[in-house]
């Protein structure tokens, strides 16, 4: 008898979110490569997806250069702007013998492929090797990583629980017509109360008012970066990005959030904590 759809979701959970807690926390090469993982498959799956429209993103390009980007954060091989020009001359180039659809909208498809896929994976590379610096503080990049996914599946069963329960004003119908501004609410609330008990909890080293940002960078644009993944989708006509996650669609449409939210609270983490 086939599992349920729910069953699959709940099994695969308890499979794989032990196994993701166990990376994060270990962090180094173990993480590097879920996060290069997560890039390509991503990578990937938008690719099917812009497939559908017609346009085809360059793979002999796009794979090496989400790596490259992923690589180039832990191990800083090269400098960023020479990487980001190496990467658009190899995309100009190889587009000349590429006889497929709109040469304009391959290459242009293809820079947003690995600018999203590979920079904002990059940036949750950044976030787990903040601490990277100090033995004594290595861990604690890895409580960060924990405590946001904690927070996004927080924010994400909240906005549809009681989003399904008390949603009366649809956010954005053309893009998801079951999201509600009540379940939006909801999902924010929930993601900054994470944040603020995982303060308390394992977040000693940042301030009430870092693991507050933090709450509000997840609450805000985890769920954005879920709508605009969804937009993408609704523009191919798919559901899921891939069947890859039994009961939980594509790599994409597991790690949206936590993709879009990324670079932002990297980008806070250097500049303000």
């Amino acid at each position: 008898m086939a599992l349920s759809n729910t069953a699959q979701r709940i099994l695969v959970s308890l499979v794989a979110i032990p196994l993701i807690v166990a990376v994060c926390y270990i962090g180094k090469i173990p993480f590097l490569l879920f996060v290069i993982i997560i890039g390509l498959m991503a990578f990937h799956e938008f690719y099917s997806m812009a497939k559908k429209k017609n346009i085809f993103l360059n793979l002999l390009i796009g794979f090496p250069s989400v790596i490259a980007i992923i690589l180039n954060n832990y191990f800083q091989f090269i400098e960023f702007k020479f990487l980001l020009l190496i990467i658009v001359l190899l995309l100009l180039l190889t587009e000349l013998f590429r006889n497929k659809s709109s040469a304009i909208q391959n290459i242009g498809a293809s820079l947003l492929g690995i600018f999203y896929m590979g920079f904002f994976a990059a940036s949750i590379l950044g976030i787990r090797e903040f601490f990277a610096y100090s033995d004594l503080l290595y861990t604690e990049g890895g409580f960060i990583i924990i405590s946001i996914l904690v927070s996004i599946w927080i924010c994400d069963s909240a906005a549809f629980f009681l989003g399904t329960a008390f949603g009366k004003h649809k956010m954005f119908p053309r893009v998801s017509p079951n999201k509600s501004w009540e379940g939006a609410i909801a999902g924010f609330v929930f993601a900054v109360l994470t944040m603020i008990a995982a303060k308390a909890l394992i977040l000693d080293f940042l301030s009430l008012t870092d693991a507050l940002v933090i709450g509000i960078i997840v609450g805000a644009f985890g769920q954005i970066g879920d709508l605009i993944e969804s937009l993408i989708k609704r523009d191919a006509g798919v559901k899921d990005s891939s069947a890859l996650i039994p009961g939980h669609g594509g790599i994409f449409d597991r790690f949206d959030s936590l993709l879009f939210s990324s670079p932002i609270i990297y980008i806070y983490l250097n500049y303000f904590v």
